[in-house]
Formats: structure tokens, C-alpha cells, sequence
């Protein structure tokens, strides 16, 4: 006889976790598929995301930050230091733990929530008697379950090039970067997106040469051109990594002591040698071997499964959410999708406001926006107002060291109404959260403007920001 259940959630990353757990807050009896082990074998759960994204990713970019400051921030402060080293088994088993904290802390929740682990890949099977049936294969076994409501989280995967063979050892993609042996004196990055910026500038802060080629003549497309010009300038200018813009890649052949890239920039062509290779050409969603075709689950061009704005697929009592779905490729994102669909489920009306999602790049200076940017403004024709004020006047900025950047506020020049904000600085990742809780209520910049901010703090930035929107900023 086949297990039941109420909801069956394939996929334990950010937005299936979280899904399970709130389908099972809901009283539903919820099981959660996921296939994840560890290198040492061992079963996990956290997806991507927490084994190898964004929170090894972020201890590591944490550790190297350290490192940096130590060796060049400390000066000022009137702190001398000698002797300081990397000891990068040390950093790297720190990534590790913390991972494993996470990871096992979800294995509390899940036994919390009564939440059924499934170790093993799921697929659809078919329709079956109770729902849908679900087939779990593990390792030599393979049973088929049976469920009411699905949600599909089975995430994403690395995008590779074609004729380039990824090893993780001296080809890597993001898993391998986050474990390099040794600090490669020459780190090649193909991609100047998110990950490859993050990837690149812990290993140029740990001590790497870093090369990046972007295929796309511009640096940062998606983000508003005032931030991607500052980000620009302080990457390449006072940080020191080379990105070249435009690159068409050619050949790329690993041999036991490094890699060499053939490729063509600016009508020239060009050989990069380094001794670690990451390729960083965006993620692709893991819909190839969930029985799709058996049951007529439909899944576009690119490879997504095409569903709602609430995230119902074509299939009755079937949802799909995070990176397997249309919209950013964010954890956030996902996460909000997944308590959405299990809320939906138990006949709740929940939505997800895609107009008001935050987007976080780790670098440092930290790059967040929310909303519009200006050139996509003046793309749809619509009136604005903008409002600027920079850290390098305030004092809480001072007192830190870390002065780059600035707030940007887009206000709809009739309406005062926030459309947008772009920041670029140390904290950017923190001081976002206002202007996403300002859009959700359609905040006018005059509300940012009017509400007292405390002194000293970062947060002044925002509120000046909010006042220059009306020209009218106290302390400029």
C-alpha cells in the first residue's frame, strides 16, 4: 500500500522547505522529496542554496572580508598588525559548519512540523487512485507514494558551455569555487553576474589575480546605470579586478597545471592563462528528469514550467515555485512562492507582490535595489522624480570606514509615489529592507521623508534620499 499524503513537495531548497513547513503549520500532512548528499555521502536537505550557494558563498565572502580589512583596513584606526595569514582549511571548514548548521537545523524544523523526508529522486509517475503518484527512487530502491496537491521545487543547475568540460577541479562551476585546495594565483571567471562577481572578489581578496570576460558589453544590465557605473569604477579601479566586456569565448583547454582561454575582445584576439577556471553563465531550472511528459506537465523552451501568477501549473492541484518558475532566480523570491502555494492549498488567499522583490549582490560595496530603475522609467514613458544623497557624509558611515555609494529614490513625479531605490554600499543588503516595506504599502518618498531616523545610523542615508527627491536634503 502507497503512502499518502495531503501535499508532496519535491525539493528542499529555499522554496520547497519552506513550503513543506507551511503547508504542515496548516495542518496538512506534508512530505518533502529531496536526493541532496554531502560529499562525504551523507543525505541533506537546503538544496543549492544551502550547501553550495548562497550561504557557503556568503561565509566565505564574510571570511575574505576579514582578511582584507585586517591587512588594509586597520591602519586608519590606528591598529597595527603583523604576521597576518590565510589559512584556508581552517576558512573553508568554518563554510562547512556553518552549513552544516543550517542544513541539520531544517532537519529540526522538518521533525518539528512532523514533516516526512523522502530521501530520494521524485519524479511524476502518473495519476493515481489518491492523486498524483510520485515515484521516489534511492539509491537501489524505489518506491511510488501517492499524493493529493504537488509543489514542484526541484530548483536549478549551473549553466555550462558547450565544448567545455566542468571537473570542479580545474573547470568549475559554483560548487568548485567554493572549495579550491589553495588560493589559485591566477582565477579566470567567465560571467560577470551575480555569482562571478561574488566568486571573483573572494579569491581576489584572499590573494588571486582575477580575470573576468563578460559576454555582454555592459557591466551589470539589470541593476539602474548610476549603480552599475559606481560599482564599475570602485570593481575595476580601486579593487583591481579585470573585467573584460564583450568577450566572445573560444577554446578552453585545462592541462595539469592550468587553463587556457582562447577568446576575442574588441576585434582582437586574446589567450588568458590562469591556473582555476569558474564558469559563471547563469543557472539553468531542473525540469529534465521530473516526469513532465508522463503526465502532461508543461514546461517552456527555456525549460520552465509554466504556471500563474499564483503559481498553479497546468495540471490541476499541481503549483511550481523558486528557480524552476518564471521571475528572478532569488531564494527570497522562492520562499515567498512557497508559503503562497501551501496557503493556497489549505483555501487561504495568498499572493506574492513581484513588483516589490529585493535584489541583494554580495559583493563589497553590497549592491541592493527594489522596483524600477531609471532607465526602465524612461523605457515605459513614466514621470519621475529622483532622489540621491551619498555615505561619504555620513557620520555613521565614517565611523565604519566604509563611505562607497549611495541611495537613489525613484518617486513618480505626480504622485510622489516610491518606484524605485538603489543602494550601493557596505550594508546595502540591510538598509533594503525600508524601501520594500515603504513599496508593499505604496509609501510616497514624503513618508521616508517624515519619519524620523535614528543618529548616527547608515538608515540617514535613506531618509536624505527621501528628502532630495523634493530637493530639499538637510545635509548637502
Amino acid at each position: 500500500m502507497a503512502q499518502t499524503f495531503d501535499v508532496v513537495v519535491i525539493g528542499s531548497g529555499p522554496a520547497g522547505y519552506i513550503g513543506a513547513i507551511r503547508a504542515a503549520q496548516l495542518g496538512l500532512k506534508t512530505a518533502c522529496v529531496e536526493e541532496w548528499k554531502t560529499p562525504g555521502g551523507k543525505h541533506a536537505l537546503g538544496g543549492t542554496c544551502l550547501n553550495v550557494g548562497c550561504i557557503p558563498s556568503k561565509a566565505l565572502l564574510e571570511s575574505s572580508e576579514q582578511y582584507e580589512h585586517t591587512l588594509k583596513g586597520l591602519g586608519s584606526h590606528g591598529i597595527s598588525v603583523s604576521g597576518v595569514k590565510v589559512d584556508l582549511p581552517k576558512m573553508l571548514s568554518r563554510k562547512d559548519s556553518i552549513v552544516s548548521k543550517m542544513t541539520g537545523g531544517i532537519e529540526f524544523l522538518f521533525r518539528k512540523n512532523k514533516i516526512t523526508w523522502l530521501k530520494g529522486h521524485g519524479r511524476f509517475a502518473g495519476k493515481g487512485a489518491q492523486g498524483w503518484s510520485i515515484e521516489v527512487a534511492g539509491g537501489s530502491s524505489t518506491e511510488t507514494i501517492e499524493a493529493k496537491w504537488v509543489i514542484v521545487a526541484s530548483g536549478s543547475s549551473a549553466r555550462h558551455l558547450p565544448g567545455i568540460d566542468v571537473d570542479n577541479v580545474r573547470i568549475c562551476d559554483n560548487i568548485g569555487a567554493l572549495a579550491f585546495d589553495e588560493v589559485p594565483k591566477r582565477l579566470g571567471v567567465i560571467g560577470a553576474g551575480v555569482i562571478g562577481l561574488e566568486l571573483g572578489s573572494v579569491w581576489r581578496r584572499l590573494g588571486s589575480q582575477v580575470t573576468v570576460l563578460e559576454a555582454l558589453p555592459g557591466f551589470l544590465a539589470a541593476a539602474d546605470e548610476s549603480i552599475s557605473k559606481e560599482a564599475w569604477k570602485i570593481f575595476t579601479g580601486e579593487q583591481g579586478l579585470d573585467i573584460r566586456l564583450g568577450a566572445k569565448i573560444g577554446k578552453v583547454t585545462a592541462g595539469k597545471k592550468g587553463v587556457t582561454v582562447e577568446y576575442e575582445h574588441e576585434g582582437t584576439a586574446g589567450k588568458l592563462e590562469c591556473d582555476r577556471l569558474i564558469i559563471s553563465v547563469g543557472r539553468i531550472p531542473n525540469t529534465g528528469n521530473l516526469g513532465a511528459e508522463a503526465v502532461g506537465l508543461k514546461i517552456d523552451g527555456r525549460g520552465f514550467i509554466e504556471v500563474d501568477d499564483h503559481c498553479r501549473t497546468n495540471l490541476p492541484n499541481v503549483f511550481a515555485v523558486g528557480d524552476v518558475v518564471r521571475g528572478p532566480m532569488l531564494a527570497h523570491k522562492g520562499e515567498e512562492e512557497g508559503v503562497m502555494v501551501a496557503e493556497l492549498i489549505a483555501g487561504q488567499k495568498s499572493h506574492v507582490d513581484y513588483s516589490a522583490i529585493p535584489w541583494v549582490i554580495y559583493t563589497s560595496p553590497e549592491i541592493a535595489w527594489v522596483g524600477k530603475t531609471e532607465q526602465a522609467l524612461k523605457v515605459e514613458g513614466v514621470p519621475y522624480k529622483v532622489g540621491q544623497f551619498p555615505f561619504a557624509i555620513n557620520g555613521r558611515a565614517l565611523g565604519h570606514g566604509n563611505t562607497h555609494g549611495f541611495v537613489k529614490m525613484l518617486a513618480h513625479a505626480k504622485t510622489d509615489e516610491i518606484l524605485g531605490v538603489h543602494i550601493i554600499n557596505t550594508h546595502a543588503s540591510e538598509l533594503i529592507a525600508e524601501a520594500v516595506v515603504a513599496m508593499e504599502f505604496h509609501a510616497a518618498s514624503e513618508d521616508i521623508a517624515r519619519i524620523v531616523h535614528a543618529h548616527p545610523s547608515l538608515s540617514e542615508v535613506m531618509h536624505e534620499a527621501a528628502l532630495a527627491v523634493d530637493k530639499r536634503a538637510l545635509n548637502m
